[in-house]
């Protein structure tokens, strides 16, 4: 595939270099990573310092309390670190039935499960990088210390935010209010805002490699704050918390091998929908029969993925028989030419940031943290500007249910970074972030790289379908209307969109394997922006 010279069908260009390239959703983070490139630092310190920076410049969708994942190039040979952090040893499904929750809340400390994060950047720094984490972090510092310009597409999630927030009963959500809306409302677009808690968090962070977060004094901070207010979370918990290197997973479509992490995350789902496409022939991409198709099969794999995903230390089935080939060919056989409410099969037995980097050495990183729904559980621990994530949310307390809550468990996943590799070499990361619109965004940046040979900018700027449920399907206002008139009469429930903000924010980066010359793209629908050079 020629990656230079795609056809031009995209509101802006592609951005192409040579030595260094950093995209992701936020100016200022993408600009920092660029500055660490240019300090001597590689991919991975570019990366962790595009995340740590923003942990402060897009509070509104990943915090130092989140979760993290990462697929790393280096060598000619693909990593994968899952930092998704289990619930807590003292929780269960009756400690949180007697607190009078028949589902597992949304918001409050119950939801929140050990972070990741912090361990996520300390790994990625001991395993792969070049500068000390000190000077890595130093950029996210400066920002929590100095303060930063409120971006639009920030602001306007910040003050969603705050009106969902502000309901909020307890007074451990008080915190959140002292550190995220200072003035008594949300930051203003184009106002100042500063945290020098987080600043100082940062630091301790970078100072001890992450240690005093899960072995220090900032283990206890969070402990004690959850104890007193009731929560599960303690300071034995974090001290035998540590991140996992793990194999990742691949299907190989149309000759490019597309790669996940293996469940817990829900990347399964992706290559689950490719696996069933792969043998159908898609040559157009705005084509009725072809969105007919994709939306079937991600349906499919949705349902398989809502049921069998879960920590896989847990999974009742194997990941390789979910991706075998008699598997692919059962599900494929359900697609017909009606939308149908889909069903989990039977194998054979046996609110998120992203970000891309690439070095000119040929380093590549695709990372990706989130305290999930926006802000997270609500929940700051004071002083400390961590906001601490609700991903526990997504267990069920179904004893019999797969991603049943348990102790020490890990949850079904949303956040997923994605990779594409050809005949053993990198084509490059790519992502998109957004709950359960991440697969089926994969899904579409593989389709149209591949199938519909569209160069990086134009694949994001592309207008996306979303399943929703059932034959619930919603597309954006700028989705061709004839084709979604013929979805509908194939039984699909259209609905068009008027904000495409629960459409996915995505990044890419694509690198030519003879020049070394990097091509990206950044996501339209939100402040992205590729830092290169």
């Amino acid at each position: 595939m020629d990656y230079l010279h795609y056809p031009y069908a995209s509101q802006r260009m592609a951005t192409i270099a040579r030595k260094g390239m950093v995209a992701t959703s936020q100016p200022l983070a993408a600009q920092a990573g660029l500055d660490i490139l240019k300090k001597g630092g590689n991919a991975i310190d570019a990366a962790i310092a595009t995340a740590a920076c923003l942990t402060v410049v897009e509070p509104t969708s990943n915090g130092i309390g989140g979760d993290a994942f990462a697929l790393v190039w280096v060598k000619g040979e693909l990593h994968g670190l899952n930092a998704s952090g289990p619930a807590p040893k003292s929780i269960s499904i009756d400690a949180v039935k007697e607190k009078g929750y028949e589902t597992m809340p949304k918001l409050g400390l119950v939801p929140v499960t050990v972070p990741g994060v912090p361990s996520a950047w300390a790994e990625l720094s001991k395993k792969f990088g070049r500068l000390p984490l000190s000077e890595v972090l130093q950029p996210a510092i400066e920002y929590a210390e100095n303060g930063y310009p409120v971006s639009p597409t920030l602001g306007k999630y910040w003050s969603y935010a705050f009106e969902s927030y502000k309901n909020a009963v307890g007074e451990e959500f008080n915190h959140w209010f002292e550190t995220f809306a200072p003035n008594g409302r949300a930051p203003k677009i184009g106002e100042m805002w500063s945290s020098p808690g987080h600043a100082a968090t940062l630091k301790e962070i970078a100072e001890t490699n992450g240690e005093s977060f899960y072995r220090g004094r900032l283990a206890k901070e969070i402990s004690d704050f959850s104890e007193k207010n009731g929560g599960f979370l303690n300071e034995e918990d974090l001290a035998n918390y540590y991140p996992e290197w793990v194999n990742p997973i691949k299907v190989n479509y149309r000759g490019y091998e597309v790669w996940e992490i293996p469940p817990n995350g829900q990347g399964l789902v992706t290559l689950l929908a490719l696996n069933t496409l792969k043998e159908f022939e898609f040559n157009e991409r705005d084509n009725v029969e072809a969105i007919h198709k994709q939306l079937e099969a991600m349906k499919l794999a949705f349902a398989d993925g809502m049921k069998y995903i879960t920590d896989p230390e847990k999974m009742k089935v194997r990941t390789e028989d979910l991706l075998s080939e008699q598997f692919a060919k059962q599900r494929r056989e359900l697609i017909g030419e009606q939308a149908v409410t889909p069903e989990p099969g039977t194998p054979p037995k046996g609110g998120t940031v992203y970000l891309a980097t690439a070095d000119e050495e040929g380093n590549m990183v695709s990372f990706i943290q989130s305290n999930y729904m926006g802000f997270g559980s609500g929940i700051v621990v004071p002083g400390t500007g961590i906001a601490l994530q609700n991903r526990g949310s997504d267990f069920s307390l179904d004893p019999e249910h797969d991603n049943a809550l348990e102790p020490g468990k890990k949850t079904y996943h949303t956040i997923i970074p994605g990779f594409l590799t050809k005949d053993g070499e990198a084509v490059g990361p790519f992502g998109v972030m957004g709950g359960y619109m991440q697969p089926q965004g994969h899904l579409q940046v593989v389709m149209n790289t591949v199938d519909f040979h569209l160069n990086p900018q134009a694949t994001l700027d592309a207008p996306r379908w979303q399943w929703i449920e059932g034959k619930k399907i919603q597309v954006e206002h700028h989705f061709p209307q004839s084709i979604a008139q013929a979805l509908a009469r194939k039984g699909h429930q259209i609905e068009v969109a008027l904000d495409s903000g629960g459409f996915g924010r995505g990044q890419i980066i694509w690198r030519d394997p003879k020049s070394g010359v990097l091509i990206g793209g950044t996501e339209s629908r939100t402040d992205g922006a590729i830092a290169a050079y």
